[in-house]
């Protein structure tokens, strides 16, 4: 009994004095944000700790040996990683968002949060890392690689909503930070003026969205999210070097250099007490592929927030954007392709935009919370022909929402705004407009896993001397939830679209093209349709399914008048589009290597003439592998879309686009790789992107030439 006693003294007293360490380190996201609540242990050992709000975590006290440290935090993946303990360790980590999340949060859909799984409609998220890292400074490019969604140049087309009207009306409707953003002379969207280095994420919603967005939401909504303010200071410097390289035939080397093409963007983000802001600068720079197609551009931002109390605050946007660039339309022939058609009259243009805007949020309970929001878009552009084309449009906006919790089992949202502008321009006139809509949206939740939506909306719109119109939108839409990983969805909507002062009032002749206005044009109208399946299995893979019919009435269009050979628009369609998307994301190994799939087929008919509407690919994939490990990052991006069968003939028959009818269908790949720094220690990311890997030459719009080839460097630094 003696001995035993004795061989437990000596190894509790080893036990005891034996010497212990301890592992400390920081987890952020790609963006070196700090990712609060992260479980950090050591498996099969009680050692463990929770990261801090700024991403700190601290694990005391363990023994010497062999681990395996396991990092963990809802929607992000899991990293395991070996380590051997003989000394104090300090390691950092960088978690990356699930490959598949069908909880992700969606705010545009109802104007409040809802989960993506729990939606009647398609939506699909990009997020603010990979604008970075694949180096989109101009979110129009992202569009290209989301299914469903068609670009023919800065021209939106979801499920073949839109074709090309030459910048004048959209048929999806851009916000930012719930804030529409359009042009009060052609609606058109800017794309270029969205600060892509702030963007948290964008949300795409697919369908009609006219029952709570109104005009322009015909097809879809587009919603740039900014990033959150920093409750820390965070500064941010980016900077991108990049160059094309040379043209496929030699004939179309009209500058014998490779054009360069570069970008710096500082920004910084801090809270003091109440008062928090995020601010930006960014300076872009392009000589372009194409002559007299050059583009200097400076883009500022401002988000500014104040809490008045826990349950109020206010919240002021500043964006803007001021361009100096070349004005390339057209090809002066295929032999020259890269050169400006010599019908083009104005070669330089210059653009000043300014948006501004205010939220103010008020919890009224905790089922009920108010909003008031107001901006005001200011669009300023000249050209040098002669005489110059010149145009000034001013854009205000105001609107209350109010959204209320009922009961357990519904959510109503309600709203009013109003919307006038007036316009200065050389091309349209002196006209102004006004509109006004009034809506409500109720979400039902049923004892079952089955969601209803329901909701109306009414606009009012006058363009200046034309007669008023006003349209009523209603919408319904299902979302059951038959197994935890299959859920069906269906939507029923009508959507509308005003004609914008520029397809009703334009009256110029530049670059061999005459257009006169229309005083006759009306309102566009359209019903969609929607059935859809998503299947899932555990965090391995997800499918998702869609079938989709839009009615299509009183179409706007630019057409030639055959009496006078002049282009005008005018309501000339009767259009049908049907299609399907299908869809999957395949987590190959979780946390390290995924893939994305997704195909879309459109048949879409001008039912009176029986002939394809124009600029609509019948069929288009889209294909990503990415790879993610060793702080090393790799990614193969692939998008294809079929020859387009029908185009602007009319610019061809006239002889102003010349070979205009070439066309092919479209192939390109890009390639992207990344290094995160933050193993040494350094705060920072390096990335190389090489776009068009295989030099393709595609056309969008007859006449255009997409980029060739281009490599470019940069790296992100979060201080």
């Amino acid at each position: 009994m003696r001995k035993l006693l004795f061989i437990v003294i000596i190894i509790f007293s080893r036990v005891g004095f034996s010497q212990t360490f301890e592992i400390t380190g920081r987890v952020t996201d790609p963006e070196f944000t700090p990712i609060s609540g992260v479980n950090v242990y050591l498996v099969n050992t009680t050692f463990g700790d929770a990261t801090n709000e700024k991403g700190f975590f601290q694990i005391k006290n363990i023994p010497s040996g062999n681990y395996e440290l396991e990092i963990s935090a809802i929607g992000y993946s899991k990293k395991r990683q070996k380590i051997t303990i003989e000394k104090d360790i300090k390691i950092d980590f960088i978690l990356i968002p699930e490959a598949i999340k069908t909880d992700e949060i969606i705010v545009t859909a109802g104007k409040y949060e809802q989960k993506k799984s729990e939606l009647p409609v398609s939506t699909e998220i990009i997020y603010g890392t990979k604008l970075i890292e694949r180096n989109f400074r101009n979110l129009e490019a992202a569009m290209r690689f989301v299914p469903g969604v068609n670009m023919t140049e800065d021209q939106i087309s979801i499920r073949g909503s839109s074709g090309y009207s030459r910048g004048a009306g959209a048929r999806a409707l851009l916000t930012i930070d719930g804030l529409p953003f359009y042009t009060g002379d052609t609606g058109e969207i800017v794309w270029e003026m969205i600060p892509t280095t702030e963007i948290q994420r964008v949300e795409i919603i697919k369908g009609a969205a006219s029952s709570l967005y109104g005009s322009s939401a015909i097809g879809g909504v587009v919603s740039a999210i900014t990033r959150d303010i920093s409750s820390y200071p965070r500064t941010m410097f980016n900077a991108y070097y990049g160059f094309y390289d040379k043209p496929y035939y030699k004939e179309w080397d009209w500058s014998g250099l490779l054009r360069p093409f570069n970008g710096v963007t500082i920004s910084h983000s801090n809270t003091f007490d109440n008062f928090g802001f995020n601010i930006s600068l960014t300076r872009l720079e392009d000589l372009s592929y194409r002559r007299d197609d050059f583009s200097k551009k400076y883009i500022g931002f401002l988000k500014l927030k104040y809490e008045f109390t826990p349950k109020s605050s206010l919240l002021f946007l500043v964006n803007s954007f001021n361009k100096r660039a070349g004005n390339f339309l057209y090809w002066k022939d295929s032999r020259n392709a890269l050169v400006n058609s010599d019908f083009v009259s104005a070669n330089r243009i210059e653009t000043n935009r300014y948006l501004l805007g205010l939220v103010y949020k008020n919890l009224r309970s905790d089922q009920t919370v108010l909003f008031f929001k107001g901006n005001y878009y200011r669009n300023n552009f000249t050209d040098n022909s002669s005489p110059s084309n010149i145009s000034t449009s001013d854009l205000y906006r105001l609107e209350t929402q109010i959204t209320s919790s009922l009961n357990k089992h519904l959510i109503l949202t309600s709203g009013v705004e109003l919307v006038p502008s007036k316009v200065n321009s050389s091309l349209f006139g002196n006209p102004s407009a006004i509109s006004a809509g009034l809506y409500s949206v109720a979400d039902i939740n049923f004892d079952f896993p089955l969601i209803v939506s329901v909701g109306l909306r009414y606009d009012y719109g006058k363009l200046d001397s034309l007669k008023a119109s006003g349209s009523i939108s209603p919408k319904v839409g299902l979302n059951y939830k038959l197994l935890e990983n299959l859920i069906f969805r269906s939507s029923l909507g009508t959507g509308f679209r005003n004609p914008t002062l520029a397809e009703a009032f334009t009256s110029t002749s530049t670059s061999g093209i005459t257009v006169k206005p229309n005083p006759k044009i009306k309102p566009e109208r359209n019903l969609t349709i929607e059935l859809g399946v998503t299947y899932s299995y555990q965090s391995l893979f997800e499918i998702d399914f869609a079938l989709f019919q839009n009615e299509y009435y009183k179409m706007i269009e630019a057409s030639v008048d055959p009496s006078d050979g002049l282009i005008f628009f005018n309501n000339l369609l009767r259009a049908r589009i049907q299609g399907f998307e299908i869809g999957s994301t395949i987590n190959i190994i979780p946390g390290i290597l995924k893939s994305n799939l997704a195909y879309t087929y459109l048949y879409s008919r001008d039912i009176e003439r029986g002939t394809s509407l124009k600029y609509r690919p019948k069929h288009s994939f889209t294909g990503s592998a990415e790879f993610t490990n060793w702080h090393f990052g790799l990614g193969i991006f692939f998008r294809y879309q079929s020859r387009v069968d029908e185009i602007d003939n009319e610019l061809i028959d006239l002889g102003i686009v010349r070979d205009g009818n070439l066309r092919v269908p479209v192939y390109q790949t890009d390639v992207n790789m990344s290094y995160d720094l933050i193993s040494f220690g350094l705060p920072a990311s390096i990335y190389v992107n090489i776009k068009n890997i295989f030099n393709y030459n595609y056309v969008e719009l007859v006449g255009n030439f997409k980029p060739i080839r281009n490599f470019s460097f940069g790296f992100n630094l979060i201080l």
